[in-house]
């Protein structure tokens, strides 16, 4: 249950606030580094100030992930499933599924790509579900810092959820060129839709869609998420009514962390799809 009413918190706009900073470690105004104590200190850290806790969920929930699917499958057996078998091997029919629905290509990377980014970013946005106040404290409690800031939710960090969207970029970028050839991928947004005579008004076309495919991927991610989580914090402002409304809201937020992680995992393979499609021209 969330401590709204905690000491430490003048006004609700500091319950919030608080829960929405980031542990940042990076160098200080006076030139030492370290972790920030304060909003305006963790602004003055700049672009190349890290947050630690961002990066030490998805770090452990990448691990958590990989230890569960490396488990089942060291103990897999053709006789009768265990649960945890049931359900890994429910989501890997489901990412197969997907795949040979939508990437009509040969590249033994889009499935180990696409398992990867659907557990990942699910366990990530899972994190939303846990009561606000929980890990916050752990880490204050382990820090002896009741007043450290500590973000739980790794997909509510634009950070993150770029890096997976600029990391899905670089590989579109990255086949196209392979399977095209850098004369074809130029040349889909030079001379398409019009034809080498409008380059530069296909290129005006051409090029925005294109960039806009990371900046998509990673807005809509991370818009979902921090929605969800601003709203978690408001209900626990309410104090002790707070529990049927939060179970309300966590029912319903499960429909959007495994939508969210879905549709991120299904345009991955759609634009790498893309990227592995000759146009009939060029044949």
């Amino acid at each position: 249950m969330a401590d709204a009413n905690s000491p430490l918190y003048e006004t609700a706009t500091d319950y919030v606030r608080h829960h929405l900073g980031f542990m940042k470690f990076g160098q200080r105004p006076d030139g030492s580094w370290g972790i920030a104590h304060s909003q305006e200190e963790a602004a003055q850290m700049g672009f190349w100030g890290i947050h630690v806790d961002s990066m030490l969920m998805s770090l452990l929930l990448g691990v958590i992930f990989m230890g569960i699917f490396f488990t089942v499958s060291r103990k897999a057996t053709s006789g009768v499933p265990g649960p945890l078998q049931n359900f890994c091997e429910a989501i890997i029919e489901m990412v197969q599924t997907n795949i040979k629905q939508s990437f009509f290509a040969k590249n033994d990377l889009i499935a180990p790509l696409s398992l990867t980014i659907f557990c990942w970013i699910f366990m990530m946005n899972l994190m939303d579900l846990v009561p606000v106040d929980w890990i916050p404290l752990l880490a204050q409690t382990m820090a002896g810092d009741p007043h450290l800031y500590f973000k739980a939710v790794p997909t509510t960090d634009l950070n993150i959820t770029l890096g997976f969207a600029v990391s899905v970029f670089f590989l579109i970028i990255f086949y196209s060129i392979k399977v095209k050839g850098l004369g074809g991928f130029l040349g889909e947004f030079a001379f398409h839709p019009f034809g080498k005579w409008a380059l530069p008004l296909n290129l005006i076309l051409e090029l925005p869609g294109f960039l806009a495919k990371p900046v998509s991927l990673a807005l809509r991610l991370y818009g979902n998420m921090f929605a969800g989580e601003v709203i978690f914090l408001v209900i626990a402002l309410i104090g002790y009514f707070q529990l049927p409304l939060h179970f309300a809201w966590a029912v319903f937020h499960i429909l959007i962390i495994t939508l969210q992680a879905y549709l991120f995992m299904m345009l991955t393979i759609v634009y790498l799809n893309q990227a592995h499609t000759v146009p009939h021209e060029a044949h």
